[in-house]
């Protein structure tokens, strides 16, 4: 091919190369924009599922709190006894992103002769069957009333208190070192509480019939002695707080999902029935001790 009919040719190739490469950045802008629209969607879907993926985080139930922190009104209060209250078998707790279940159990709590907003604390826990003493403290931070408006079924307890209120406390116990697979327990604690006519500081059941109640939420970490392994642990009274929203399927009462039975909670599966009378409960065996003593 002669020069002059190479040059003709490069400039026909040319010149239908152009419109082609105005077709393929079209295309690609096409593609582009809608990968943009789709991650942006994908962001949005995953920010609001994100906000959704955890229940039983109000512990006041809707009750409004009155802001202000009234501590030093309440310093001649003991409230030991709140955490004190309620029997181990309706004591829920988690430990682990698995939900694996964690018994715990206050044996004693104490307040400070020195200092009216700590407390002293034994107890004990179990993941398991692994069974662990610990020590420890709670320290009440703030304390505030609430404007109560519901006062049990038709307010059959509308003349039995003069005050209701919440306190959030941080909490410090300290599992044995010399026993297997122990660590620290730390977090935040929310109690609700009342005063009764006497002004004696009372556990608040009031509103213990409604659905989603629960008390003495423990929320926060466990910490492994001696290393970075470190899990989510939260307890409460009646409901597990600040928990994964497939977990607890229970509306009137507390419930576990059947993806997690096998991390200890069958025996509420047992306890409620489900699914159908498809899991048979064993016939009664006698009664023996306690797991904590």
């Amino acid at each position: 091919m002669n020069p002059h009919s190479l040059l003709v040719s490069l400039s026909r190739a040319a010149s239908f190369a152009k419109p082609w490469a105005g077709i393929r950045k079209y295309f690609h802008s096409c593609i582009s924009m809608k990968h943009k629209i789709f991650i942006i969607l994908l962001l949005l879907s995953s920010i609001n599922l994100f906000s959704q993926t955890l229940c039983r985080t109000d512990i006041l139930n809707g009750e409004k709190i009155i802001p202000e922190n009234q501590l030093i009104d309440f310093k001649e209060y003991d409230f030991s006894n709140l955490w004190l209250k309620t029997e181990n078998n309706s004591i829920y707790g988690v430990i682990g992103d698995d939900n694996q279940r964690i018994l715990m159990k206050i044996l004693s709590a104490k307040k400070d002769n020195n200092n009216p907003f700590e407390y002293f604390i034994l107890g004990k826990s179990s993941v398991k069957g692994n069974i662990c003493d610990f020590t420890g403290k709670i320290t009440i931070q703030k304390i505030q009333k609430s404007e109560r408006t519901k006062f049990g079924i038709d307010d059959e307890f509308n003349n039995h208190s003069t005050t209701h209120g919440l306190l959030i406390a941080k909490y410090e116990f300290f599992e044995s070192k010399d026993q297997k697979h122990s660590g620290t327990f730390t977090g935040e604690l929310k109690t609700k509480w009342f005063l009764d006519k006497n002004y004696q500081v009372k556990y608040d059941n009031i509103n213990a019939h409604s659905d989603g109640y629960f008390n003495n939420a423990f929320v926060g970490i466990w910490k492994m002695y001696n290393s970075n392994t470190e899990k989510k642990c939260n307890w409460g009274d009646y409901r597990v707080p600040n928990i994964d929203c497939d977990f607890d399927i229970g509306v009137g009462e507390f419930n576990v999902s059947e993806k997690y039975w096998n991390k200890g909670w069958l025996d509420i599966a047992l306890n409620n029935k489900i699914p159908n009378g498809a899991i048979v409960e064993p016939k009664a065996s006698k009664a023996g001790r306690a797991w904590w003593q």
